[in-house]
């Protein structure tokens, strides 16, 4: 059965409305008419399965049938920090993290990052937000998880340090610490997750993360690609918490 989202504010009573593209894609797309069924999300861990009442392609207005918790969200609360890696591997890593339960998805600026935003980053997080938003969707999140605005590395280590309950950065040079021994000391609350660019972190950037209390782990014998670090990351700590399995 399809999912879409809705704000609170278009819930009332026993119906809600669905508006602007998500209306469109209902009515226009899916082509689903007075009586077919759907579940509608509120953002905030609640979904309501609905019976379309009236449809048209600017609101699809809906009776609430039953209202119950969404169960889908990881225990783990994970925010994945990753530098901007080149071409569109950036939305690649949005839509797969958020597929498999990434809380929270902040682009960091480092030394060794060749791509700038500059005067495009407004465009570049509408377009991540809305990829981010589709993945939530299609795999049932109870949230949407959002696409932060750029960070500088300095900035995203103090965040991390003040704001979550741990944080780890996957470093090549690490030999001791590996990310499976960690997760099994930490399966629940929230953990930043620090990737690095194509030329990996300046050993300044990795100095400056230990001393915001940010741990080097190690993912194993091969160095990954950008794109694939974060990914396999975030589902190692979603297994091992138990939230995969």
């Amino acid at each position: 059965m399809p999912k879409f989202f809705t704000t609170g504010d278009l819930i009332e009573n026993n119906a809600l409305s669905l508006r602007g593209e998500e209306a469109a894609h209902i009515y226009e797309v899916l082509r689903m008419r007075t009586g077919d069924e759907l579940v509608v999300g509120d953002g905030d861990m609640t979904d309501f399965l609905c019976r379309i009442r009236t449809a048209k392609k600017d609101e699809i207005l809906c009776d609430i049938i039953e209202k119950r918790p969404n169960e889908n969200e990881p225990s783990l609360k994970i925010t994945l920090f990753q530098a901007l890696p080149k071409a569109d591997k950036f939305e690649t890593v949005v839509q797969k993290c958020v597929e498999i339960g990434v809380s929270r998805i902040i682009p960091i600026d480092t030394k060794n990052s060749m791509v700038k935003l500059g005067v495009k980053e407004e465009k570049k997080l509408l377009r991540w937000n809305k990829i981010a938003y589709a993945a939530a969707k299609q795999c049932g999140r109870g949230i949407i998880p959002c696409v932060s605005p750029l960070m500088s590395f300095g900035d995203a280590a103090a965040y991390a340090s003040k704001n979550l309950d741990k944080a780890i950065i996957p470093y090549e040079n690490e030999k001791q610490l590996s990310i499976k021994t960690f997760a099994k000391e930490f399966s629940e609350g929230s953990l930043g997750i620090f990737i690095g660019s194509e030329g990996g972190f300046d050993k300044t950037e990795i100095e400056k993360a230990h001393s915001a209390g940010i741990r080097s782990v190690t993912l194993g014998k091969r160095i990954l690609r950008t794109e694939t670090a974060g990914l396999v990351a975030s589902v190692i700590m979603l297994y091992e918490s138990g939230d995969l399995s």
